[in-house]
């Protein structure tokens, strides 16, 4: 049941998203198809801040981050919209809403096809290639600096694009 269908503004949105553990919770809802019980989802959530398993969680690890999604996390997510919370059930999932903040987690974008950008230019510097051995007027000199130059400047571009899409140090951490 989505609790609250207000929009969401930015300062709400920088609001929601300042706590590690509430990005945390969006980010694994985002994983999970189905429902998911809080308690499990509590136990992730404490795996992921202690760096550890949820094997090797202790009593203590599980109860307090249980305890701050059941009283503050949980309902501040679902007065938003972007998490469903049922807490009869325990039933947790993520909401259609949670879409809207995607712009300001960074990490839903469409990658570009680099692979089909090096496979053009393989293709035309194997054309290039070719042309010189046949004799069509094109110098091998020519050619070898137009393709190591034009792969050059396309794994150039291809690690600057990288760089400024690359998350935050600690993305999920304080």
């Amino acid at each position: 049941m989505e609790q609250n269908n207000t929009e969401l503004s930015r300062d709400r949105v920088f609001d929601i998203l300042s706590s590690p553990r509430r990005r945390y919770v969006l980010y694994f809802l985002r994983t999970e198809p189905n429902p998911i019980q809080l308690t499990d989802l509590a136990e992730h959530v404490a795996a992921w801040e202690n760096d550890t398993t949820v094997e090797e969680l202790s009593t203590q690890q599980r109860k307090r981050v249980y305890v701050s999604l059941y009283q503050t996390h949980l309902p501040k997510l679902a007065d938003a919209g972007l998490v469903n919370y049922d807490d009869e059930s325990g039933d947790v999932s993520i909401a259609r809403k949670a879409s809207e903040i995607d712009p300001y987690l960074g990490d839903h974008h469409e990658e570009p096809t680099w692979y089909l950008y090096y496979l053009g230019l393989a293709v035309l510097s194997t054309l290039l290639i070719v042309a010189s051995a046949l004799g069509l007027g094109i110098g091998q000199g020519v050619v070898a600096v137009v393709v190591v130059g034009a792969f050059v400047a396309l794994t150039a571009i291809h690690a600057v694009y990288r760089w400024r899409q690359r998350p935050p140090p600690s993305e999920f951490s304080e």
